[in-house]
């Protein structure tokens, strides 16, 4: 299927490694212009050189953290104009809710949330004088059954919801459309080390581990397995493409039947 994504600049934050890496992959593959970020010019770099044996649209890359107002100032001023902005960056860690201070809570809503928000107050300009653009924001089950070992990440994937039914809300009768989508259990980078060291603190290998995690921390998973980083890129694309021009102020799933819930 063409998605029509030729000539289109599409910026990934976060998309060094995981499930923005597998999001810039499936952009450019479809013709997209990708602006690659990561924090460090190392690791876009390495990015990159990864991409290009397989890239059908252009390459770009912005080392900054994004988390800062200062590094999307300067992305923004390095790249004025994209057409799909996907709101990718973000960080989770276990922690039991008598542990979190009130710094950690402000953080993974820097990080987490404020990081899109900006980016989107940035480019929406832009996006109204050609009435066209897609705002994506990659959020996570965990938005909606808020786990009970990290309830701050939770919280700050709610918010990332909100955020985007708001802002399509604001944008209503035009071309421009925002959604978030919502990650299982995702064999990303982040949770690969997070489960390979898990495992190893069991002594269990990483087969027997995955079965007990889908069997007692997400019982509901209808998969059973953790889904890809390119399964959700699938979606990501689609959703970014001029097909997806109906599908808006939308909470997208690919959460491998985690959430008890056919809505």
């Amino acid at each position: 299927m063409d998605l029509k994504l030729n000539g289109k600049t599409a910026l990934v934050s976060g998309s060094t490694a995981g499930i923005g890496f597998a999001i810039a992959k499936a952009l450019v593959q479809e013709g997209a212009k990708v602006i690659v970020n990561g924090r460090s010019t190392d690791s876009v770099r390495r990015a990159i050189d990864e991409l290009k044996p397989i890239a059908v649209g252009e390459l770009a890359g912005f080392a900054g953290d994004l988390s800062l107002e200062s590094a999307a100032s300067e992305l923004f001023a390095a790249h004025p104009s994209v057409d799909i902005l996907i709101n990718n960056l973000g960080i989770f860690e276990p922690v039991a809710f008598e542990e979190i201070p009130d710094e950690d809570w402000r953080r993974l809503f820097e990080v987490n949330v404020l990081s899109g928000v900006r980016l989107a107050r940035l480019y929406l300009p832009a996006m109204q004088q050609r009435d066209w653009g897609r705002i994506i924001f990659i959020s996570s089950e965990s938005g909606v059954q808020i786990p009970a070992e990290m309830i701050h990440y939770g919280m700050s994937k709610a918010a990332q919801i909100a955020v985007a039914r708001g802002l399509a809300e604001h944008v209503a009768g035009t071309g421009i459309t925002v959604n978030s989508v919502l990650p299982g259990p995702t064999r990303s980078r982040g949770v690969g080390d997070f489960v390979n060291e898990l495992a190893a603190q069991q002594g269990s290998t990483l087969a027997e581990f995955e079965q007990q995690f889908f069997e007692k921390v997400r019982p509901t998973s209808l998969i059973k397995r953790f889904a890809t980083t390119d399964e959700v890129a699938s979606l990501v694309c689609y959703l970014a493409s001029p097909l997806a021009s109906a599908t808006t102020g939308a909470a997208l799933r690919v959460d491998g039947g985690v959430i008890k819930s056919a809505f």
